[in-house]
């Protein structure tokens, strides 16, 4: 699309050998930074020069080019597509790495779509995962990513959970491949900074009520008076009217809009990484960006005022020394991170994260020195879940077998301007309706 103009790398440099072409396929601005960032860390050092091409898949989470900039990794070649066009850009086979960092009814859908596809030649490295922490959904989750030649864990938590659950069912477990979160770096902590600076960490979709929400930026406000020399930032992931990985039906921003603010109270964007270049203190519900935190060993709070909840997502952090309250805090707690803990969650505060994605970079080596992939080997089949699989299927416009169904969007033809304008105008209604007239009509309903 014109739009993504520039996010595409333009620099191409001079080839010595045959690239190693890659592709992801993300659904959401926080899936295409897994993705594209897991692209680059697991493609095999072996001198060749690698492509990555972008592509992502239309719907409500489509990204904008705002978020793509934040996110801020260019791509040799990016552009938005339908499930169909996409498997139809698919099916020559002449990628080598494929990662599909999409929600987990999307990769099993991919995978049958392109098993299909590639049933008459030959066939990527197909890689997937998970973007963050794994707090819900595991069984469903990791049913759903079966049949990719790696699962990526990014733990040593998670890949033992991963095998026990693929050996619970009798399904192939050995594509589970330990690695870390891919989007880590940034230098260590090393002090206090001037001023010292308190940053909240929103999340789209955790708390869901406003009471929750509002109650939160109070205190994240009053923390800013009782601090006047302290620097807090309420760090947003996205802008009214853009959508993430999770809907966010109340934004803060909204929230704030009429309220008196202190003069040390800010909203801010950008990339997590250089907010947190300048942060002293990590304030989260139970967002990715803690792991980011304590990654570089910045105190990092996971905050209990809402109590410690799996709907909440903070019972992962249960046994971190992470967990505290805003009255905690006001009263100038600083946690202290627990290390076993630390170290069993892809953080790699240890200094091991240069060689966290190695066991990957040999697996994908091996498989493509490989003659010839077998066919994708999903779990879910007509013959396992006969009743589940093929309503996943058909909410990406394919039939059971994995073929597109009659009349499936852009099965035959590129989209034309008027076509692609209708699909923006239907996409800006879709989010109008979710920020501003679902909470109308829950906030009615409940008169």
């Amino acid at each position: 699309m014109p739009e993504f103009a520039s996010l595409v790398s333009r620099a191409v440099p001079p080839r010595t050998s045959t690239p190693l072409r890659i592709a992801v396929l993300a659904d959401s601005d926080t899936r295409w930074k897994w993705g594209a960032r897991t692209a680059r860390r697991i493609a095999p050092d072996s001198g060749r020069e690698s492509i990555l091409d972008g592509y992502l898949l239309r719907g409500r989470a489509t990204p904008t080019p705002r978020q793509l900039a934040e996110v801020g990794i260019a791509a040799d070649s990016l552009r938005e597509v339908t499930a169909v066009e996409f498997l139809r850009a698919m099916g020559d086979g002449s990628y080598d790495v494929l990662v599909l960092s999409l929600v987990g009814g999307g990769v099993q859908a991919m995978l049958h779509g392109l098993k299909r596809a590639w049933e008459d030649g030959p066939r990527p490295v197909v890689v997937t995962g998970y973007v963050g922490v794994v707090y819900e959904k595991l069984a469903d989750g990791l049913l759903l990513r079966h049949g990719a030649d790696l699962v990526l864990a990014n733990s040593r938590q998670d890949a033992d959970r991963f095998k026990a659950v693929y050996d619970g069912v009798g399904a192939d477990s050995s594509a589970v491949t330990e690695v870390a979160l891919p989007f880590l770096g940034g230098e260590p902590y090393t002090g206090e900074h001037e001023p010292y600076t308190v940053v909240f960490a929103a999340q789209p979709s955790v708390p869901e009520s406003r009471k929750d929400r509002t109650y939160l930026l109070e205190r994240l406000v009053r923390h800013a008076r009782l601090h006047p020399n302290r620097e807090v930032l309420l760090k947003l992931r996205s802008k009214p009217g853009e959508h993430t990985t999770h809907i966010e039906e109340l934004p803060y921003q909204k929230l704030a809009q009429s309220r008196d603010l202190p003069a040390n109270f800010r909203l801010v964007y950008g990339n997590m990484g250089e907010v947190l270049d300048r942060t002293d203190l990590l304030v989260t519900i139970s967002s990715t960006a803690a792991l980011e935190s304590l990654h570089r060993r910045v105190p990092t709070v996971v905050l209990t005022d809402l109590g410690i909840r799996e709907s909440l997502g903070n019972h992962h952090f249960v046994g971190s020394g992470c967990l505290a309250s805003w009255e905690q805090l006001d009263a100038g707690h600083r946690p202290v991170a627990d290390e076993e803990w630390v170290s069993r969650q892809g953080v790699c505060a240890d200094g091991s994260y240069g060689t966290a994605f190695d066991a990957a970079r040999e697996r994908i080596t091996k498989l493509l020195d490989r003659p010839q992939l077998p066919p994708l080997q999903p779990y879910y089949t007509r013959a396992t879940a006969p009743g589940y699989l093929p309503g996943i299927l058909a909410r990406h416009h394919l039939g059971p077998d994995g073929s597109p169904l009659p009349g499936a969007p852009a099965a035959d033809r590129t989209p034309g301007p008027v076509r692609q304008i209708v699909r923006r105008a239907a996409r800006g209604a879709y989010r109008h309706g979710v920020q501003r007239v679902a909470p109308v009509i829950r906030r009615m309903g409940e008169l």
